[in-house]
């Protein structure tokens, strides 16, 4: 992931570092045209936004959980 900000050759921007929990290290954030968007944070969560009504979190440890937005 290149450092700091732009936008890949899909039309997503990404920001790194960028995670929800960290401004410094590996964290990255994509907002994805579609509306979607994409956290991976230093602690090894995960969350992904659909855009749509649903997201899931992904903690450290490997577990998800699917939840409504609405």
């Amino acid at each position: 992931m290149p450092s700091g900000s732009g936008t890949n050759s899909q039309g997503n921007r990404y920001s790194t570092p960028g995670g929800t929990n960290s401004s410094s290290g590996s964290s990255y954030r994509y907002s994805n045209s579609n509306g979607s968007y994409y956290y991976s944070n230093d602690n090894g969560s995960k969350y992904y936004n659909s855009g749509n009504g649903s997201a899931t979190y992904t903690s450290p440890s490997g577990q998800s959980r699917t939840y409504s937005t609405k």
